[in-house]
């Protein structure tokens, strides 16, 4: 079977990591998106970055392999969830690091009310209790796709009432 493929990271650190201001814009996006560590995000920023490197590619191409190639991307985009049907490179290039933290599970199931908070959306998504479809995802990171948003469901364990005693109700009545 051969030796594993090598991991390899999937994300891209900053070059000027001490800078006040990425510091601080970094943080931001930490607290709002419940991101558990920089790698995350930087990982988001990353697939932004191979994204919009394509898009330029594409203005140095001509005729129909970039009008093949532009439409190629925008698709792939658009099944993302990223673009719209009947967007440009242009707008390829004006995609912003929160289009793709906004595709994350997480988001979404903080987004359409399943949890309070976005921190206990990413704790259902861990503990297992998050379905995209018929298949459990325990991946905060997990990217959305169109028309997933619909799919994805949070199902929780119902805890059995108990009495004022503290005791369940089904062994008070056992007993009785």
């Amino acid at each position: 079977m051969g030796d594993p493929k090598k991991p390899r990271k999937q994300y891209v650190t900053p070059k000027h990591p001490w800078k006040a201001d990425r510091l601080a814009a970094e943080l931001q996006l930490l607290g709002e998106y419940g991101l558990r560590n920089k790698r995350e995000l930087w990982r988001a920023e990353t697939i932004l970055r191979k994204i919009r490197a394509h898009a330029r590619a594409l203005f140095g191409l001509t005729g129909e392999k970039r009008a093949e190639e532009e439409r190629a991307l925008i698709n792939k985009l658009y099944r993302m969830g990223l673009t719209d049907e009947n967007a440009t490179a242009d707008d390829v290039l004006k995609l912003t690091v929160r289009d793709i933290l906004e595709r994350r599970l997480q988001t979404m199931v903080y987004r359409l009310g399943f949890a309070k908070t976005i921190y206990q959306a990413r704790q259902f998504i861990v503990h297992g209790h998050v379905y995209v479809g018929d298949k459990k995802v325990r991946s905060p990171s997990y990217h959305v796709m169109r028309g997933e948003e619909k799919m994805i469901r949070v199902t929780l364990p119902i805890a059995a009432p108990t009495s004022p005693s503290g005791e369940s109700k089904e062994s008070g009545e056992a007993s009785s």
